[in-house]
C-alpha cells in the first residue's frame, strides 16, 4: 500500500511502487521543516510550481540523489540549466513512470523564481495526480479554489487529496472544502497553513467541513505517515 509522509508546508515524500517520491521539498528557510532532512533519498522530486516555498531545495537535492525532477516544462528547464536531472510535462499531459502515472492539473495560481537579478518566471503551476498500486494521490499545489475539481474527481477517482487551507496565497479553509465536495475524494489531509503567520488556519474547522462531504480528514503532524 501507498504511504505518505508529511514534511510541512506542502512538502510529502509518497512511497509506492518500489520508489521515494518528494513533493515540493521546502526545507531551508522553512521554520517548521523537520531537524534533519540531509538523508532523505528520492528517486523522484515533483515540483509544482518555482516559488522558493515550493521549489526549495529541489536543486541540492536532485543533484545529490541524482533524483528525477518532475515538473512542467518551464520549470523543468530552469532545472535542467541548474545541473538536475529532469523529465519536463505540462498541464493535461501525463506519462506511466516506473512506479506508476503522474499527469499535470491545473491549478491557479503563479510560478517564478526570485533571482539576484530579478523573477524568473517558469511557466505555468500545477497539481499532480499520482496513480500507482491502484491507488491516485493529487496534490493540488498552490490553487484557488475552481470548478473543474469536479471534473478531475469524475475522471480520476481519488484516494487521498493534499489540499492548501492558509488562505491569503491559495484557497481558505471554506473554498478548500467546496473544493472536496466537487473531488469527492476518500481522504484529504490539509496542507499549506502555520508555516507562517500569514497562512494561519485552523484545521480542525476544515476537516469538520469536509467530513460533511463524506471525506476522511487526517491532520497529519510534521513527520507523521498515512497509508492510503
Amino acid at each position: 500500500m501507498p504511504t505518505v509522509q508529511y514534511l510541512s508546508h506542502a512538502s510529502f515524500l509518497v512511497e509506492t511502487g518500489g520508489r521515494k517520491i518528494l513533493i515540493d521539498p521546502f526545507f531551508t528557510g522553512n521554520p517548521k521543516a523537520p531537524a534533519d532532512v540531509s538523508r532523505i533519498d528520492p528517486d523522484y522530486i515533483l515540483v509544482t510550481h518555482g516559488h522558493g516555498d515550493h521549489l526549495g531545495d529541489t536543486i541540492p537535492i536532485a543533484k545529490r540523489t541524482n533524483a528525477t525532477v518532475v515538473a512542467p516544462n518551464e520549470l523543468a528547464v530552469w532545472c535542467q540549466e541548474k545541473g538536475a536531472k529532469t523529465h519536463a510535462m505540462h498541464i493535461g499531459g501525463g506519462w506511466d513512470f516506473d512506479f506508476g502515472r503522474v499527469q499535470l492539473t491545473i491549478a491557479h495560481h503563479g510560478s517564478a523564481v526570485a533571482g539576484p537579478n530579478g523573477w524568473e518566471y517558469t511557466g505555468n503551476p500545477c497539481g499532480f495526480l499520482v496513480t500507482s498500486e491502484g491507488k491516485t494521490l493529487y496534490h493540488a499545489g498552490d490553487t484557488g479554489l475552481f470548478y473543474d475539481m469536479k471534473l478531475i474527481g469524475e475522471m480520476h477517482p481519488i484516494d487521498l487529496a493534499l489540499l492548501p487551507i492558509g488562505d491569503n496565497f491559495t484557497m481558505g479553509v471554506q473554498d478548500a472544502i467546496k473544493a472536496v465536495e466537487l473531488l469527492r475524494p476518500r481522504q484529504v489531509v490539509p496542507m499549506h497553513y502555520d508555516t507562517f503567520d500569514m497562512i494561519k488556519a485552523d484545521p480542525r474547522v476544515f476537516a469538520a467541513g469536509a467530513a460533511q462531504h463524506g471525506a476522511k480528514v487526517t491532520i497529519l503532524a510534521v513527520g507523521e505517515k498515512l497509508t492510503y
